[in-house]
């Protein structure tokens, strides 16, 4: 009867060790996804927070849409923080109870139930060793033995089952709080989390919410309103391009316009392939000032194929195609066959690029002086007269070099002071004067029929900063600053008296950089000290240019861009032998140009005050090398008339000496007169000179 309720009881506790995992499981499911929620929530307002630093490509700087989302992201993120501490409440009063059951009471049972089936086992082994013991011979060691071992096992069993008993009836009460207090936990914690999302969705968020709601209603009504409307576009847009799907459309409904100095759409351009063979690609062209450009599908720009300025156009016949047409350069080095798809298109390139040719576009209003120009339309789609005829008729007289960008007086476009005259801007700035876009040392600028002198040869420069042995020239210099500057230009400039010509030839060389697309600029150190300018270059610290101070004649600053400033320099020699030039730099600066300028000022007046001090200080040292000699002139006065009393004081002594010998001279004399009488003539001598 024990062992039939004892296994009544066991099947009562495997039935709640199964049904208990179940739950567990589903209540560990509930608490990973509360967690994996508050996570979700938690990332969901940090993205909101960070759609401010986004930058969308369509969308624009919408403060209303980043401040609503803001606004979500607070309310959000209060929300992230009950339910991670929802999450930690189902943790301790959910998931606490049910695994204490599950991993210490139930594993309990168990143990106790293999215990107590060893206890069992033993004593039933023990019971049968006793059982066999023989009444014939009986050892009494053996039987007390197997006593003892009947007494410890039955003992051992008694105890086990008592204490196996026990814990399957306290299971039974473990049971319902094991279920109970879990679900109690997980409701305390739900409504505790839904008091804290009561409290946080104030009348105040609800009222945002409803106003979020509107809008949204609006925007989607809006939306409808939007897609009708373009819906209705593509239907009248469809009726209207109908003819405009033709690949030659009439030419009497869609004239040519002649007028245009800008043009772009798709060409066939000619590609040799060999040297009667040849293949055509399709390409967008457009012109951007006096450059034609191209660009394959795919790329992020454009590149260059050809400058149109002064360049000759003209219809050609290529292959048996229609609608070709010819470019040729201006010095006739480069042509380019291509072939448009309309004869509109046709005429129109051909008359855009005649129109760009002439130069047109720099003018204020260039459709009104093409139209001016271009009286007589259909010619211009004629071939033009040859290139060798339209090259001879716009070379200039004398030309030394090839054309670089070159700059017009009269030009308009960039100006910014209307008050300058066009007799005053030639004043400054000689017409079709070239500029340089890059830097490049003078010694390379000479012309060709020009002599280098030794002082002209250009000095190699230690890439890593070092004389060797030799005293860098501006070690002796008590100013040195150094600015990063960006070089724009230069050109020769026919006066060097008025900032206006530095004015004018910022106004030509952003005019000229604009209209070429030059954007490349050459980043330097400009080095200001008492001796001159150097611009130097950043990674190698070469010295690139070296402009003497003495020679920087005029410097100044933009009047509106302060970033940008110039200085004049004057040089001897240039296009014209044994005269003078002036030469304008421009430089653009991280907005220091008039720290530049000021520092170049002191640098002139450090000079000025050094040379008025060496000019000092020669002339002191010449008063001192006078006096020096005039002090060595009296020194020797004074010797020599030292010497002369010397002589008088001798010839005194000498006289008063003979006086006292008189007497005796006469006789050495008659007496040395009759010795040399019989000496002979060596001998008379000798007595003279003794």
């Amino acid at each position: 009867q024990t062992r039939s309720l004892l296994g009544v009881f066991e099947e009562d506790a495997a039935a709640i060790s199964n049904y208990i995992n179940q739950l567990f499981q589903a209540m560990h499911r509930i608490y990973d996804a509360q967690n994996e929620l508050s996570a979700a929530t938690h990332l969901t307002s940090k993205l909101l927070k960070e759609y401010e630093k986004q930058r969308f490509p369509l969308g624009g700087d919408d403060e209303v849409m980043t401040s609503t989302l803001q606004q979500f992201a607070k309310v959000i993120d209060e929300l992230s923080s009950c339910h991670a501490v929802l999450s930690t409440q189902l943790a301790d009063a959910m998931m606490f109870p049910i695994t204490q059951f599950k991993e210490r009471d139930l594993k309990e049972i168990l143990t106790l139930k293999e215990v107590f089936q060893i206890a069992s086992n033993d004593h039933d082994a023990a019971i049968t060793r006793y059982s066999r013991l023989s009444k014939r011979k009986e050892n009494e060691k053996i039987k007390a033995e197997v006593t003892e071992d009947v007494y410890t096992s039955r003992k051992k069993q008694h105890q086990t089952m008592m204490h196996y008993f026990c814990a399957l009836n306290t299971l039974q009460y473990k049971k319902k709080i094991s279920l109970l207090e879990p679900l109690l936990g997980y409701m305390q914690a739900q409504i505790s989390f839904f008091k804290m999302g009561s409290e946080n969705l104030t009348e105040q968020l609800e009222e945002f919410l409803t106003n979020i709601g509107t809008s949204v209603q609006n925007v989607r009504r809006e939306m409808d309103c939007e897609v009708e409307n373009m819906q209705q576009t593509i239907e009248d847009l469809e009726v209207a391009s109908d003819p405009l799907y033709l690949p030659d459309p009439d030419p009497t409904k869609f004239p040519a316009h002649r007028n245009l100095t800008r043009k772009a759409g798709y060409l066939n351009a000619r590609n040799k392939t060999g040297l009667v063979s040849s293949s055509w690609e399709r390409q967008f062209y457009f012109t951007q000032g006096g450059n034609l450009m191209s660009q394959a599908r795919g790329d992020v720009a454009g590149g260059l194929v050809m400058d149109i300025d002064n360049c000759s156009v003209m219809a050609v016949d290529c292959e048996d195609r229609r609608y070709c047409f010819q470019i040729t350069s201006f010095d006739g080095k480069k042509s380019s066959i291509l072939q448009a798809e309309s004869k509109k298109d046709y005429e129109e390139w051909i008359c855009t690029i005649n129109n760009i040719s002439k130069q047109i576009y720099l003018s204020e209003n260039p459709e009104e002086i093409a139209a001016r120009v271009n009286q007589s339309a259909l010619e211009a789609v004629t071939p033009s007269p040859s290139f060798q005829q339209r090259h001879e008729s716009m070379r200039p007289a004398v030309q030394s070099r090839p054309p670089a960008v070159r700059t017009s007086s009269t030009g308009s476009l960039g100006s910014d002071s209307a008050a300058l005259s066009a007799l005053s801007l030639d004043s400054l700035v000689a017409p079709d004067t070239p500029i340089q876009f890059d830097i490049i040392s003078p010694v390379s600028e000479d012309l060709p029929g020009q002599a280098k002198s030794s002082g002209q040869s250009g000095r190699r420069t230690n890439p890593f900063g070092e004389s060797g042995g030799s005293k860098p020239e501006t070690e002796d210099s008590i100013l040195h600053q150094l600015f990063i500057v960006r070089f724009l230009g230069s050109m020769e400039v026919k006066s060097d008296e008025s900032p206006d010509v530095v004015y004018e030839t910022m106004r030509q060389i952003l005019a000229a950089r604009a209209i070429h697309n030059v954007f490349r600029m050459t980043e330097s150190h400009l080095l200001v000290t008492c001796d001159c300018l150097k611009l130097i270059d950043p990674q190698t610290q070469v010295t690139r240019l070296r402009f003497p101070l003495p020679n920087v004649v005029l410097y100044a600053t933009h009047q509106e861009n302060k970033r940008l400033f110039g200085f004049v320099l004057r040089t001897s020699g240039g296009r014209v032998e044994s005269r003078q030039t002036s030469i304008c730099y421009i430089f653009e600066s991280n907005n220091e140009g008039e720290k530049i300028c000021d520092s170049v000022g002191l640098a002139k007046q450090i000079a000025f005050h050094a040379e008025l001090d060496r000019k000092a200080s020669e002339k002191q040292k010449e008063i001192d090398r006078v006096k020096e000699k005039q002090q060595k002139e009296l020194n020797k006065q004074k010797q020599i008339e030292k010497d002369l009393e010397e002589q008088s004081r001798l010839i005194a002594a000498s006289s008063r000496s003979n006086q006292s010998s008189t007497e005796g001279q006469f006789v050495v004399l008659s007496s040395s007169q009759s010795e040399d009488s019989d000496l002979g003539e060596d001998g008379k001598k000798k007595r003279e000179s003794e």
